[in-house]
Parts: structure tokens; sequence; C-alpha cells
């Protein structure tokens, strides 16, 4: 009996030993972490001091530079040169883990009214590069998604549906296209809080998109008697939307290599991304402008027929609400 008290008490001590181990060793990584918390918040500070500071003298040279080109002060080659320089030392912070260490960029409300009060942007580089390469590889699969869609649809309406396009197919396709943009303007909102170059009217156009897929979703599809005439504005968004695909593929296509080359030559940052004034080489321009502009004008041909339908042809309500 004594023996059995014995060896009770002694298992007792050592769980008492062992829980006090364990209790003292977290007090210590409490310790430990706190001041290494404290090391790194001081050191953290000295280095957004230091980034802030290029980042100011930069400007400030460039400032300079121009003010002196304009007065006619300075070479302009000379000044070119320097401006180059100034452009790969910008890179040289904004570009790598120094990049960090810069003032963050507001999130703007769109962000805030989706994902809320939250910062998006990554403290490390690797992180807001996979955030580009998602956005890129969301562009391809949207691009090849933006000419298959309203390709199927024309031909399931020859094919399938006797020339008479049902409406929920064509309202699947609206609510996609709602999808798409809303994801674009997400992941460039996240990429420009992160560094980007993404002008805010290329952002604005996404937002103008999204309503315009919003109210095409109100769209009433009308059928028979009568419906090629009925859906002839329909059809007519279906055979710009393919054209916008193929055009979307070249510009994803050529611009981004166009990038490329502006990031090895230090005049680009490898968070910079293809967006609408990025343009490709000479002879890449040579192909796509004249398809961006005959796109154009065929969208302001579709615009034009869908205020016509709604006024004087054969629906006059081309909307319902």
């Amino acid at each position: 009996m004594d023996g059995g008290n014995s060896a009770a008490e002694e298992s007792a001590s050592q769980v008492e030993e062992e829980v006090g181990r364990v209790v003292e060793e977290a007090r210590q990584l409490q310790e430990s972490a706190a001041s290494h918390i404290a090391r790194s918040f001081s050191e953290e500070q000295s280095l957004r001091q230091r980034a802030n500071s290029i980042d100011s003298s930069v400007r400030r040279c460039r400032s300079l530079l121009h003010s002196c080109l304009s007065r006619r002060l300075i070479d302009a080659k000379l000044a070119d040169k320097l401006e180059d320089e100034l452009q790969r030392a910008k890179c040289v912070v904004s570009d790598g883990d120094a990049a960090a260490f810069l003032p963050n960029k507001s999130q703007g409300g769109f962000l805030r009214m989706f994902l809320g009060p939250i910062n998006v942007r990554a403290s490390r580089k690797d992180v807001q590069l996979k955030v580009k390469e998602e956005y890129n590889s969301y562009r391809d699969r949207t691009a090849l998604l933006f000419l298959f869609f309203p390709s199927a649809l024309l031909i399931l309406r020859s094919w399938l549906w006797n020339g008479c396009l049902p409406a929920f197919p064509v309202q699947l396709y609206q609510a996609w296209l709602l999808f798409l943009y809303t994801g674009l303007a997400l992941r460039e909102n996240i990429l420009r809080v992160n560094g980007s170059d993404i002008r805010r009217w290329w952002i604005y156009h996404h937002y103008c998109a999204m309503l315009m897929a919003l109210v095409s979703l109100t769209w009433e599809i009308k059928g028979q008697p009568n419906c090629a005439a009925k859906q002839r504005g329909v059809q007519l968004f279906l055979q710009w939307a393919m054209m916008q695909g193929v055009a979307m593929l070249l510009q994803n296509r050529y611009q981004r290599q166009r990038l490329y080359t502006r990031i090895a030559l230090g005049k680009a940052k490898r968070m910079d991304v293809v967006w609408g004034e990025t343009a490709g080489v000479d002879g890449q321009l040579w192909l796509l402008c004249p398809i961006l502009f005959i796109l154009q004008g065929f969208e302001a041909y579709v615009g034009l027929q869908l205020l016509m339908t709604a006024f004087v042809r054969v629906v006059t309500e081309w909307q319902a609400v």
C-alpha cells in the first residue's frame, strides 16, 4: 500500500515538474518573441525611413532634371541617360524586397466594399509575384472563355435552336461576364496596392463593364414570332464579344512580350502587368491597332443598333426592369 502511494506521489511530482517546465518554456518563448518583435520593429522603422528618403530623392532628382531640361541647361541625350538611371534606381527600390518598406497605397472603396478593412499588401516579393502570375493566368483563361461562350451560343442558335436564342443561356453568359469583370477589378486593385503600375482609368473601365453586364442581365430575350428581328441586338453583341476575345488573346500575347523586354531593360517593374496603354513593338502594332479600331467601331455600331431597337424597331422595350 505504501509502495503504491509512493509511486503515485512520484508520478504526480513528475507531472508537476513537466507542467512547470512547459510553462517556463512558454514564458521564455514569449519574452524572446517580444524582444525579437521589438528589435524587428526598430530595424523596420529605420529601413522605412531610408526607403522613403531614397524615394523622395529620386523624385527630387527627376524634378530637377526636368527643370534643367526645360530651361535647356542640360543636353537632351544626357537628360535621357540620367532619366533611365533614375528609373532603374526607382525600380531597384520599388521592385525588390525594399518595396515592403515603402508607404502603402490606399486600397480604395472597392476593395473595402468586398473584403472589408483588411490589408491585402503582401510583405514578401515572392507572394506579390504569385499574385501577378495568378492575374495573368486569370486573363489568359478568361480570354479563351470570352471567345468560346459567344461562339457556342451562336453555333447552337443556328444548329439547335432554329435561329432563336433561349433566354437562360444568354443570361447565364451575362452573369459570367459580371463575375469576370468583378474578378478582374478585384485582382487589379490588389495588384495596385502591391506596387503594380495599373492606371486607375483601366480599373474604372472594368467598373463600367460590370455595370454593363448588370444592365444586360435585365434584357428581356424575346422569342417567336419574328425572333431574328427581336434578337438582332443580342446577336450583334455576341459577335462583338467574339471579336473582343480575339483582341484579348492578341493583347495578352504581344503586349506581355514587350513588357518582359521592358522589365529586362529596367524600364518596368516585375509587378507591372499588361493593361490598356501598354503596347507591343512596331511590327505587332500593325496587327493590333487595326483589330482594336475595328472592334471599337463595331462596338459603336452595336450600341447604335440597340438604341434603334429600343425606339423604332419591332420591340419597343429592349430592356425589362
